[in-house]
């Protein structure tokens, strides 16, 4: 649908020469993802083998397996047809329509891999072939285009560094290991995402608030980047003025959503309680802080303060919700005074590493919503960025080795690396306007001397932390750990990561919030 729109909507320049070199370089570019995440997909899967549960590759072929075969008003309930403690539904409900539709076709290919209760940790080569089909598809359909096109849509970039961007996002290992290694579908609801910051950037406000909703339907999570859409959009109507075109752009954007919301729901709208059940199964709030060894605040406090020991449940999820949304707050607010497309995306990046390191209950792939952001304004800040998603990935390497996926690990982040360096030529955009600090560095360097050196500082920081991230990627790959310490490499990747995504919260924050401050005050002197 948006990509249709788009074709549409846009003007067809592409069919002038130097177009069409720009769209072959883009084809090209595509080919070189699809092929890089078809090898990873035959390399393993999550929970191969491995009874009772198996894992990911298993809970969504038993999505298929349970939305097939039962009523949609037991989806989400437990019955004798439907435990939910076997990967029982815990998604929106866009999610459960996808999973609905794969079954479907497998019904037609083969019936087996979605018999009721027969088919439970099934596996065969044609179906793992089916089943990496569908993600593979999911990507071809909805994220490689919305990257594409973003990529296509920026504006005062040169032709080779609209194609660079598009290759290094498109290589970004994260993604790929987790939805075709590891298995799952995150590239649909970021996908979304991203259809929606693209019809924002070109004004397209209600078609970006229908894409984001059916990102938030697809899966919850999408609430990382809720804030930064609602503040934006706020901020745009506040700046048309609430009595006249604002209003009605505000009252636009809601009944959008509502009806948006309602057609993705409407199956569930019938019944109160089958609308409470699937809120219950999307925020399950009695699972605790934190379960596995995630890169967030809690889970790394909780090697010096056991925080669930001497904290109430209930507590520790106020105690969450006060931190995250004190963290973000300075961000929302400077958005919705000061709405701007490159502000909106900053806030995005900001505002899902707060949820990412502060929000209760954080899975460690959940720092996939903070790594589409930054990858766009890798354009922008290559050197930050392609850093931070260095570290998104190595925060992750606990779940990838568990499902043997170390030599895609290593081969995925090396070949990213690496076209980071030749496109954008990192090492060289470390100046404090290269990275954005540029108001923040002349203010500074009256009170810290050591400040001219910071480029050099900042090379040397992120030459230790690669080094660093090496080391322990090979030592939790070959070394058994002591038996008193049988947690310690999983620790020390959760906690090292932890601190990097600290520093990289600060330092997206004072670029944010010294921009907005600098604005004013260039608006006062002239």
């Amino acid at each position: 649908m948006f990509l249709v729109f788009f074709f549409f909507q846009v003007p067809l320049g592409f069919l002038q020469r130097p177009a069409m070199e720009k769209w072959s370089l883009m084809t090209v570019t595509v080919l070189l993802a699809l092929t890089v995440r078809w090898t990873v997909s035959l390399s393993s899967y999550s929970g191969a083998g491995k009874p009772p549960m198996y894992g990911d590759y298993e809970a969504q072929r038993h999505w298929q397996e349970v939305t097939y075969n039962l009523p949609i008003r037991q989806w989400y309930f437990n019955t004798s047809d439907n435990n939910l403690l076997y990967w029982g539904l815990d998604y929106p409900p866009l999610t459960a329509y996808h999973s609905f539709l794969c079954a479907y076709i497998a019904k037609l290919i083969n019936p087996d891999w979605i018999a009721l209760h027969a088919s439970r940790g099934y596996e065969s080569q044609p179906h793992k072939l089916f089943m990496r089909t569908t993600v593979f598809v999911a990507d071809l359909l909805i994220y490689i285009p919305a990257v594409i096109l973003y990529c296509c849509s920026l504006k005062e970039t040169s032709t080779k560094k609209q194609v660079s961007s598009a290759l290094c996002i498109l290589l970004y290992p994260g993604l790929i290991l987790i939805d075709h290694g590891h298995f799952q579908y995150n590239s649909v609801s970021l996908g979304f995402a991203l259809w929606g910051v693209l019809c924002l950037s070109y004004d397209w406000d209600l078609l970006g608030s229908v894409a984001f909703c059916l990102a938030l339907n697809y899966k919850q999570m999408e609430l990382y980047h809720s804030l930064p859409f609602f503040c934006y959009l706020l901020g745009k109507c506040f700046k048309k003025g609430l009595k006249g075109k604002g209003l009605a752009l505000l009252t636009k954007i809601a009944g959008t959503v509502v009806v948006s919301f309602a057609a993705c729901w409407l199956p569930f709208c019938t019944d109160v309680e089958q609308m409470m059940q699937v809120l219950r199964r999307l925020f399950p709030i009695d699972r605790g802080l934190f379960e596995d060894k995630v890169a967030n605040i809690w889970c790394s406090l909780s090697v010096l303060i056991k925080i669930k020991n001497i904290v109430s449940p209930q507590t520790q999820l106020k105690l969450s919700f006060a931190v995250t949304f004190l963290s973000l707050l300075p961000t929302c607010i400077k958005l919705t005074v000061q709405p701007s497309l490159r502000g909106f995306k900053l806030a995005l990046v900001s505002c899902a590493l707060s949820f990412f390191l502060f929000s209760f209950q954080v899975h460690e792939k959940s720092i996939l919503l903070v790594s589409v952001p930054v990858c766009l304004i890798l354009n922008e800040i290559p050197f930050m960025a392609t850093w931070f998603l260095l570290v998104s990935t190595f925060s992750m390497l606990p779940l990838l080795l568990k499902d043997g996926l170390m030599l895609a690990y290593t081969v995925t982040t090396l070949a990213f690396l690496l076209a980071c360096v030749a496109s954008f030529s990192i090492f060289e955009k470390t100046s404090a306007e290269d990275l954005q600090l540029k108001p923040f560095s002349l203010f500074l360097k009256r009170y810290v001397s050591w400040f001219k050196s910071f480029p050099r500082i900042v090379r040397s920081l992120f030459l230790l932390s690669v080094t660093l991230m090496g080391v322990l990627s090979l030592m939790s790959a070959t070394v058994r750990p002591p038996q008193r310490l049988p947690d310690l490499f999983p620790v020390s990747v959760s906690s090292i990561s932890c601190l990097h995504f600290l520093f990289f919260l600060v330092y997206f924050n004072i670029i944010i919030l010294w921009d907005s401050k600098n604005s004013r005050s260039q608006k006062k002197v002239s």
